[in-house]
């Protein structure tokens, strides 16, 4: 085999294991999913691959919340899941990307993890809420 022939199975062979690869990591990736629940446990969330809230429930401590408060613990309890789902995504992502522009990509577009420690409690989520964009 002369070296155009085996520089194009070369490539041909580096081809396949991208696909093989991207096949591997789509379907790893569809099956990501983060969940959530408020400290007390009013609320459970679950968020699919894309951070889409698939499934809420709430006690009923949570029906007896004022509205204001329940949407605040709701909002702040599906972000937790989000990022979760996103610690899971970049995973994947980084097995299969390796560390360079196209990781760093999907990085900037997952929510921002700002380091912050989950509130202990109902009040102290409430006394110091986090801005929610």
């Amino acid at each position: 085999m002369n070296s155009a022939q085996q520089w194009l199975a070369d490539y041909d062979a580096t081809l396949a294991r991208a696909a093989a690869d991207a096949k591997a990591s789509g379907a790893a990736l569809g099956q990501v999913s983060g969940t959530a629940s408020s400290p007390r446990g009013e609320i459970s969330v679950q968020v699919g691959p894309s951070g889409a809230l698939v499934d809420i429930r709430l006690t009923p401590a949570a029906r007896a919340m004022e509205a204001e408060k329940l949407a605040q613990l709701i909002l702040a309890t599906a972000q937790q899941a989000q990022r979760r789902v996103g610690t899971h995504v970049m995973e994947i992502m980084t097995d299969y990307l390796g560390d360079g522009p196209a990781l760093d990509f999907v990085r900037d577009n997952m929510p921002v993890d700002a380091g912050e420690p989950e509130p202990q409690d109902d009040d102290d989520f409430f006394d110091n809420p986090r801005v929610i964009v």
